[in-house]
């Protein structure tokens, strides 16, 4: 199990995989990342293919939610685990409207 202080470097690290892979994104949502084994999570807001703003916490009003494990946060970031992989195996959740997802899928 990583470190809360690991798991937000490894959302800016994902992030910046975001900013800097070819699939750039029209979005401007805001972003919830719940960790299911530490019990908690970071919020923030995906715009301009980046996830900007991260600060610990929930925020229940998020338009988009990623949820996953922090292992599998880390695992992300790193490059060891796929997204789309991730994502149909239901190892990673992402609770977002549809038209959201099919832009997310560039980010992945």
């Amino acid at each position: 199990m990583a470190t809360l202080d690991e798991c937000r470097t490894a959302l800016e690290q994902l992030s910046a995989k975001f900013a800097a892979g070819g699939g750039k994104v029209d979005l401007d949502r805001t972003l919830g990342c719940t960790l299911t084994d530490l019990g908690t999570g970071f919020h923030g807001r995906l715009k301009d293919s980046r996830i900007q703003d991260i600060a610990d916490g929930d925020d229940p009003n998020a338009k988009i939610r990623l949820i996953l494990s922090s292992d599998d946060l880390v695992g992300l970031a790193a490059g060891t685990l796929d997204g789309k992989k991730a994502f149909t195996s239901g190892r990673l959740k992402i609770k977002a409207g549809v038209f959201d997802l099919l832009k997310l899928q560039k980010l992945m």
